[in-house]
Parts: C-alpha cells; structure tokens; sequence
C-alpha cells in the first residue's frame, strides 16, 4: 500500500483569504491528500496569494520565487499558486512562471483538489484551473487554520463599492450575500466544535442582505441566538461606516453575545480626500457615524483603517487626519500608503504623493494612534479584565479581551498559568509592554475549555 501524497499550504493575506486557504486544506484532505505543517519533506506546497496592494503583490511574488528554487532544488514535486493574485493576473503568471505547475483562481477548490491529486499520482492536467463559481451559501466543511479558541465566519461575498483606490471588485467579483440560515448553520458548526468567539467577516460586512431584501442585524441576532446554552461570543469586522445597519448597535448593547466592538474602516477624516477616494458621505458624516455608534453602545471599542498619501492629499488633510485620531481616540487601527492599482479610478490621477512622503505621513498618525493605545492600555493597570486564551506556552499563556480582535489588536498576556486554549481567565493586568499588550496575573479560571 503506498502513502498518500503529502501537501502544505502558505497562506497570505486576510482574514478571508484564511477562510480560503481553510476551504482549501479540507478539499485536500476529502481528495485523501495527507496535510502537513512542515515547510520541507512534502509532496506539493499551495501558496494561497494575497494581490490588496503592491506590497502584498510582492510578497506573493517572494513567495512564489521561493517555492519554485526549491522544486528546482529538488526539495518539492509541485507548486501550485492559488487566490487572489490568480483571479486577477491568471495569465501573465503563467507565462512569467512556466515552472509553476498549477494556477487556481478563487473557487471552491474542488477542482484544484482532484488536479492536484492526479497531478501527484503522475497523471496530466490543465496548468490553470478557472473559478467554477462565484461564491456559496454554505461553503462546506474546513480544517481551521485558527487556535481552538476562535474561527472567522464569512457572511458575504464581493464588494459593490467602487473606492478609487481598491481593486477588491475586481478580485472578489459583486456583492453578493451568503443565505442567512446557511451562515447560522456554519456557525452552529464551529461552535458546537468548541470555537468561542465568531469573527463575522466579508469584503462590506454592513451590505449584508441588502440583496436579499434583509438586514445584517437579522443576520446578527439569528447568530446570537443560535445556541444559547453553548459559550461564545460575535464580533463584527470590515463595517462599511455608509448605510450602517443601525439595529446592529441595539444588539452590541443588549445581548450578551454580541461583543461592544466594531471594526468600520473610514479611510480618511478630511472632506477632500473622501470625495477623492470615492467614499460616500464627507468627514463630518465619519464623525457624526462614530458619535452615534458610542452613544448607541457605551464603552465600544472602535478599530478603523485609515489611508494617507492618496493622489491630492495635502499636509493639512494629514493634520486633519492626526486630529480625527487623538479626539476618536482610534488606538485600535492599521494605517496604509496608497498604492497605484491598476483598473482603478485613482491610478491615473494627478498629484501623487512621494512614497518617502507618504511613509513620513503614515509615521505621523501611528505616532498618533501609539499615544493614544498606550494611554488607553495604561488605565488598565491594577483593573481586572477577562481574556479568552488563544496560545498556550510553557509558563503563560495568550489571549485577547473583548476589546481586542485577534490577530490586529494587542494582546494579553497571563504568567503562571497554563491552561488550554478556549478557556476564560480573569487576569489581573500589571504592566504594558512596548507592543502594548498587557501583561498580567490570572485571578481565576472563568470557564475551562471542556476539549
């Protein structure tokens, strides 16, 4: 009886390019591929590309030259690259990458699966694999990339906005909404297989069900209430600020499994540089969006996104932009340069933006965001705060509070204790660390992680 062929995969990108890369490896494994996490001694290695913007492209292109020295070498059999890069450059990858012996677009990953198998088993198959469709209700089964103690959960597909900078419509496709029992079932899934925290993602959270004549907050409260006897909480990410659900924020307030955090990108705070970007409504609209959510949702934490040195941007829009940060103390956030994308409105504009002094302008309002987290962090000291574990080590453990999305905001840090990832702990918090995560004591077990 011979083994199987063994598989790994390299993932890069979002959160819903994980989802991807997790729909992958359970493909794989049904095809009776053995999943491996070892980066050497493998049959194939499946690099799931990230194509957002041009440091992401590069990244993927890094990758990519690795993985082919490395079959040259004669270390691996097959490279296959699949995603977003894929879906929007197929065919100049295939003649740039001749050594590449499969390209998979965005899918299910059913076909890619059955040719990567037979490509194993020695057989002949096409080099590129085109998406066979455009997104599922219910996506079929995964094998979790994430700790035990969270996994995200897709609720659409695809993006209607036309942003000048972003060429998202372009990879992902239309919006269209994943069918609101489907995605209740999904979550019914991971949470009976213990997950304890939802992390409820698309390209537009907000645009959920629009398509479907319904509303995200439908949506969130089915979730809410699809298993009340089992632990676990939501968390809303990638909330599109312009026609917000406003129900959602009754829910954040009053039931006790939506969690007070919103993640709603606003890319910019000055007038100006939001009509220039194609976002709808104006800076005073972004301000007057998170005075409501905070008067809707008392004690929410807010995490945003911003962009600086777009085509136009002037030094006062940035002053602007600094000022928006400090007042809507926007600890919580992720600040990009612009970059050129091709297809998009804003790659031909005028008055483009020195990357050297785009760099110094997203300096400034990091500067900006670390004041404002480290003085956030701070008043937590000597307070207690529950942590839901994520990383179990030697003598400590890591977690993220209700105030922190995994793997974008700070994290927790408990010493003297190990206990499974999944459980609850009460710590007490004792220092700040120069990455501004707290670093505590525990106080107690809350709930222990039954698994």
């Amino acid at each position: 009886m011979t083994n199987p062929s063994s598989v790994s995969l390299v993932h890069l990108g979002c959160a819903r390019n994980l989802i991807d890369s997790e729909l992958m490896l359970a493909r794989f494994a049904e095809a009776g591929l053995m999943i491996s996490g070892a980066d050497s001694g493998v049959d194939a290695v499946v690099l799931n590309t990230c194509s957002f913007i041009g440091p992401a492209r590069e990244e993927s292109e890094n990758a990519m030259r690795e993985l082919v020295e490395r079959k040259r070498a004669g270390e691996i059999r097959a490279v296959v690259v699949a995603g977003c890069m894929v879906q929007r450059y197929a065919h100049d990858l295939e003649k740039r990458w001749p050594e590449v012996d499969l390209f998979a677009e965005i899918s299910d990953y059913s076909a890619l699966a059955s040719s990567l198998s037979q490509l194993l088993a020695g057989g002949t198959v096409e080099s590129y694999i085109a998406s066979d469709r455009p997104g599922a209700d219910q996506e079929g089964s995964r094998l979790l990339a994430t700790p035990e103690s969270y996994a995200y959960l897709r609720i659409s597909h695809g993006c209607d906005h036309t942003c000048s900078f972003c060429a998202i419509p372009a990879i992902r496709g239309a919006h269209r909404s994943k069918e609101r029992g489907g995605v209740v079932a999904e979550a019914r899934q991971l949470i009976e297989g213990g997950v304890k925290e939802l992390l409820l993602v698309a390209e537009d959270s907000t645009a959920w069900g629009r398509d479907r004549g319904e509303d995200l907050t439908d949506l969130v409260r089915d979730l809410a209430n699809a298993a009340p006897d089992a632990d676990y909480g939501l968390r809303l990410m990638y909330a599109y600020p312009n026609n917000f659900p406003w129900g959602v924020l009754d829910l954040m307030r009053e039931h006790p499994k939506v969690l007070p955090y919103l993640d709603i990108p606003v890319q910019h705070a000055a007038t100006p540089m939001l009509k220039a970007m194609r976002r709808a409504g104006s800076g005073d609209v972004v301000r007057r969006t998170l005075d409501r959510v905070r008067e809707a949702v008392p004690g929410v934490t807010l995490r945003s996104t911003l962009l600086v040195g777009f085509p136009g941007e002037t030094e006062q829009d940035v002053a602007e932009l600094v000022d928006f940060v400090k007042e809507y103390r926007l600890g919580r956030m992720g600040v990009f340069t612009y970059s050129p994308e091709q297809g998009t409105h804003g790659y031909d504009l005028p008055g483009r933006v020195p990357p050297s002094e785009a760099e110094a302008r997203r300096d400034a309002v990091l500067a900006a965001r670390d004041q404002v987290l480290l003085e956030d962090q701070s008043t937590w000291i000597g307070r207690e705060l529950e942590v839901l574990v994520d990383e179990v080590h030697e003598s400590r453990v890591v977690g993220h509070t209700a105030m922190d999305a995994p793997e974008v905001d700070p994290m927790s840090v408990i010493e003297g204790i190990v206990v499974p990832a999944g459980t609850r702990l009460a710590m007490e918090v004792l220092a700040v660390d120069e990455e501004y995560n707290l670093i505590g004591t525990p106080v107690g077990v809350l709930e222990e992680d039954p698994t």
